[in-house]
């Protein structure tokens, strides 16, 4: 992926406000489209069911839902022979906090 000649290398930077709001994006994304339409398929079912998103450079689909009984469904509705997992994000970390108490 860093090789392609076709990957943005000179994205603006992005403030935390920004991204908090919603405008991010994933430069590697649209080369991994391209090249691996396996992960391209995945995004476009995923993106029926809520804003499909890469992680880094691919190795993982995910979406977001407010309600864990939504992720469920889309989890339970997944094609044959895909495998998934719902997930809940934490806004802190776990080690960072016995970190701090030790």
């Amino acid at each position: 992926v860093f090789s392609a000649p076709e990957l943005t290398r000179n994205s603006p930077p992005i403030t935390i406000t920004d991204f908090l709001s919603g405008a991010r994006t994933n430069d590697c994304e649209s080369v991994v489209r391209a090249r691996h339409p396996e992960i391209a398929e995945a995004l476009k079912w995923l993106g029926r069911h809520g804003e499909a998103r890469l992680t880094g450079t691919g190795a993982c689909v995910f979406a977001a839902y407010p309600e864990r009984a939504r992720a469920e469904t889309v989890r339970a509705a997944l094609p044959v022979g895909w495998n998934g997992f719902v997930a809940r994000g934490l806004n802190r970390s776990p080690l960072l906090d016995r970190t701090v108490a030790a």
